[in-house]
């Protein structure tokens, strides 16, 4: 704001011409002498413009400025507060021995697809070389915390349409580490089905990403794959989202919330998804 010229009326120094104004300083000439000020601090405190018109654009100046002040003031704070739970999460998960991607997602074929919401319960299937060969694989990371993600694509789709359709917690009973069925049994309450409406606008490639090639989208073999606490997490809160029955929403909600407490993440402090398909 252009203040050259402007006259004022300084409480102790009288009246006077600010000379000068550069960055948050003025300089005011008075009969006998120079002063210069903090800007826009002395305006309004100290210092009254004459003009009125100046002085109320300059009021309303100084308003803005102060809520702009405010509200970095209040950012910093609450980016202060983000990292103090992110370092006080990743001290929970050490003390508790959560890993930090021990979610599991798998890719259902045909069959499981049909079967998976009967008995909630999927297999990890087998190793396919080695000398371990033949043996049901084991999910190593999954505990108490994790949640299983049910996918699928048909055949005739490329990898960027591969659908959820739904998912589980584990049972709590559960250690990865000590299963040698291969099987990832289901927690008694904590489990959501998708429609095929539902299914349609829940892409997995908008969740997960390949951090060291964001914009490739291939699951190439495997039965599973591991996938970040946090992606779980934003998928449940889009499940959300996406549901208008009061029933389901509650489902998913006490779900989240369960998921939240046992994975040490804020349920209001989820980032929005950002996965391979949201990569530009």
């Amino acid at each position: 704001m252009n203040l050259i010229n402007e006259e004022i009326t300084h409480e102790v120094f009288g009246q006077g011409n600010i000379v000068e104004h550069e960055g948050s300083i003025v300089t005011v000439a008075f009969n006998q002498e120079v002063k210069k000020f903090v800007y826009p601090d002395a305006l309004g405190k100290f210092i009254t413009l004459t003009d009125e018109e100046t002085a109320e654009s300059l009021e309303t100046f100084i308003l803005k400025k102060e809520e702009e002040k405010e509200a970095l003031k209040k950012q910093q704070e609450e980016e202060r507060e983000r990292q103090a739970f992110k370092q006080q999460r990743l001290a929970d998960l050490k003390n508790n021995k959560i890993h930090e991607s021990s979610q599991i997602v798998f890719w259902l074929d045909e069959e499981e697809k049909e079967n998976v919401f009967v008995d909630w319960q999927v297999s990890t299937g087998e190793v396919q070389s080695g000398e371990n060969k033949g043996q049901p694989n084991r999910a190593v990371r999954l505990r108490s915390n994790s949640a299983s993600l049910l996918t699928s694509r048909r055949a005739d789709q490329p990898e960027t349409e591969r659908r959820i359709h739904g998912l589980y917690m584990v049972e709590e009973t559960f250690s990865g580490n000590h299963n040698d069925e291969g099987i990832i049994p289901s927690h008694g309450n904590y489990k959501i089905k998708l429609t095929d409406e539902e299914a349609e606008k829940m892409l997995f490639w908008n969740y997960y990403l390949n951090k060291n090639h964001p914009h490739r989208m291939t699951w190439n073999s495997g039965k599973f794959r591991y996938l970040d606490n946090i992606w779980i997490a934003q998928i449940l809160k889009d499940i959300i989202e996406l549901r208008t029955d009061e029933v389901q929403i509650k489902e998913a909600t006490d779900f989240l919330e369960y998921f939240c407490q046992m994975n040490a993440l804020d349920k209001n402090d989820i980032p929005q998804a950002n996965g391979g398909l949201k990569q530009s």
